[in-house]
């Protein structure tokens, strides 16, 4: 039941974080869906080897790396969800910052 608790609450973040961005685009609720489910595999699958492949290079930027991996799976996801898109790289970076801090605040507030 909690994840899919989590699964809705990062849609609703996701369909938030479109309406509030002009450079993202999600057509309807379930294309968040299908946007945060596509988000939560590769987030749980491919981020951890690509983290441990550019750990290098991360710590020698300090970790601002991680903000453009964060980008370009964000872009992945986008390329693999119909009704879900990113207009280009500095769109999906700051999707991604903006949908942490929503998701953060609807979870603090749903799981209360």
């Amino acid at each position: 039941m909690k994840i899919l608790l989590n699964w809705v609450i990062l849609a609703v973040s996701i369909f938030l974080t479109a309406y509030l961005l002009p450079g993202i685009a999600v057509e309807d609720f379930m294309a968040a869906l299908w946007a945060s489910l596509g988000l939560g595999i590769i987030n749980a699958i491919i981020k951890p080897i690509i983290m441990v492949l550019t750990l290098p290079i991360n710590i020698l930027t300090l970790g601002l790396l991680t903000f453009i991996i964060n980008a370009l799976l964000v872009l992945f996801a986008a390329e693999l969800v119909n009704g879900f898109s990113v207009d280009g790289i500095l769109w999906a970076l700051l999707f991604s910052l903006v949908l942490s801090v929503i998701n953060g605040i609807l979870s603090t507030f749903i799981k209360k």
